[in-house]
């Protein structure tokens, strides 16, 4: 009974919480808050829904996450911006005029911090 546990634990342990991926609290809430928002994210004058947005935002973490020591330079590096053409990411969500997605960022990561007072 012990060895059909421990091979249920290790089959379901890929699809548990993120914080082993090595994405720190923060980040990781703000890439969830893109990926469930239903929000759309225009990235070089595409359109792209949420969760392609947020795997996109998580594929240039992986590759600059040394470029990004806090959420704010994670917003402000990685996420605000593409990094070959220069141009702004906005998000638009639910009929309202579409923000640039630094702020969108920002505001989510003031929620959270509001939420975790032991978050830094």
């Amino acid at each position: 009974m012990r060895a059909l546990t421990l091979v249920v634990l290790l089959f379901l342990l890929p699809f548990g919480a993120r914080a082993d991926d090595g994405v720190p609290a923060e980040i990781d809430y703000l890439l969830r808050s893109v990926g469930n928002s239903d929000c759309t994210f225009i990235r070089n004058g595409a359109r792209y829904d949420s969760r392609s947005a947020e795997d996109h935002l998580r594929m240039k973490y992986r590759r600059g996450k040394r470029y990004a020591a806090t959420s704010e330079e994670f917003i402000e590096r990685l996420a605000s911006n593409s990094y070959l053409s220069k141009k702004v990411y906005y998000i638009e969500c639910g009929g309202e005029e579409k923000i640039p997605s630094g702020d969108w960022l920002l505001e989510r990561l003031g929620d959270y911090r509001k939420e975790s007072p032991s978050s830094t």
